[in-house]
């Protein structure tokens, strides 16, 4: 089975290696959605941990779905995921 998922990260970087390849000039487009998903999924992480600290219970869970969320939106997409995990909570 390890042997399973080493194979399968191998197979994904040689993907986005192969994608990054064939975007050409397109590649500021994927290095801007990357550093926005690590960016926001920072901002989130700190912004759970300073919630947390203030004895406010209110954190929005680091998955992919709010990864790609904050990838795609970039702050505005962090705002999006609070705003939603707020009125859920109400």
């Amino acid at each position: 089975m390890l042997n399973r998922n080493g194979m399968l990260v191998i197979l994904g970087v040689c993907a986005v290696v192969l994608i990054i390849g064939a975007m050409g000039r397109k590649v500021e487009w994927l290095v801007n959605f990357i550093l926005r998903a690590v960016m926001g999924t920072v901002g989130i992480y700190f912004l759970n941990y300073f919630l947390e600290s203030q004895q406010l219970h209110f954190a929005v869970g680091i998955n992919p779905l709010t990864v790609l969320t904050s990838g795609f939106l970039g702050f505005p997409g962090v705002a999006v995921l609070y705003g939603i995990h707020f009125f859920k909570m109400l």
